[in-house]
C-alpha cells in the first residue's frame, strides 16, 4: 500500500521531505505536486520506476520525461544554452514552464528526443518540489499525472489519487492547494522561440 503524506505548502516538514527523498532514492514512484498540477516522478537511473510511469499513464517509450531541476546552474548540466537562451531563461524560472532545449550527454539517450536529440526541462517555484530536489541532490524525472481511462483527473483530490493507484505507487503527496493546469511549453532550440503549448506561464516574456 502506498503512503500518503499531507507536506505544508509555506513550510515542508523536513522529516516527511528526507522519508519522500528516501522512497525516491530506493527506485519509487510518487504522485507529487506542481506548479501546474499534480505529476508523478521518480529518480534519473531507475528503469522500473520510469516503466511503472508510463504503465500508469498508458503510454509507450515515445512518450518523454521531463527533467526537474533545482536551479539554471544544474540545467546547465543536461541542456546545451546559448547566451541568449540563458538570459530568458534566467528571467522566466523557476516558474510554470517546460522548455524545449538541446540535450547534453549527461542525458540517457532513452529520455531524448529520438530524432531531435531534445529533452524538456523544468526549473519549478513550487515549494515543497524544491524541497525534494534539493534534498536528493539531482534531477527528478517527471510525466503529468492522467490516467488512461480517465479524460480529465485535473480536479483529482490526492486521497482519490492514492486510492486508485495504492498498489502502483510508493508515495501520495498532498498540500493544501495545488494550481491545476498545465505548463506553457517553449522550444528554445533555436534562437528564436517556438510556442508549442500555451498554460499556466506568462507568455508575454517571450513576444509571441
Amino acid at each position: 500500500m502506498s503512503q500518503f503524506f499531507n507536506i505544508n505548502l509555506s513550510n515542508p516538514q523536513p522529516r516527511l521531505i528526507v522519508q519522500t527523498a528516501d522512497i525516491l532514492r530506493k527506485g519509487g514512484v510518487i504522485v507529487y505536486p506542481t506548479d501546474s498540477g499534480y505529476a508523478l516522478g521518480c529518480m534519473l537511473g531507475h528503469a522500473d520506476a520510469q516503466a511503472r510511469i508510463r504503465q500508469i499513464r498508458g503510454v509507450d517509450d515515445k512518450h518523454l520525461f521531463s527533467l526537474m531541476c533545482r536551479n539554471l546552474s544544474e540545467l546547465g548540466n543536461y541542456a546545451v544554452v546559448s547566451n541568449s537562451q540563458f538570459r530568458l531563461l534566467k528571467a522566466n524560472t523557476p516558474g510554470a514552464y517546460t522548455f524545449i532545449l538541446n540535450a547534453t550527454r549527461e542525458v540517457p539517450r532513452k529520455l531524448q528526443h529520438p530524432k531531435r536529440s531534445t529533452i524538456g526541462i523544468r526549473v519549478p517555484q513550487h515549494s515543497v518540489v524544491q524541497a525534494l530536489l534539493e534534498a536528493i541532490d539531482t534531477p527528478m524525472l517527471s510525466m503529468t499525472f492522467s490516467l488512461p481511462d480517465d479524460e480529465d483527473v485535473s480536479l483529482m483530490e490526492p486521497w482519490a489519487m492514492r486510492e486508485r493507484l495504492e498498489r502502483v505507487v510508493d508515495l501520495v503527496i498532498e498540500v493544501e492547494h495545488c494550481e491545476a493546469g498545465a505548463t506553457t511549453v517553449i522550444d528554445l532550440t533555436d534562437e528564436t522561440p517556438v510556442l508549442v503549448r500555451e498554460g499556466l506561464g506568462d507568455l508575454s516574456p517571450f513576444s509571441f
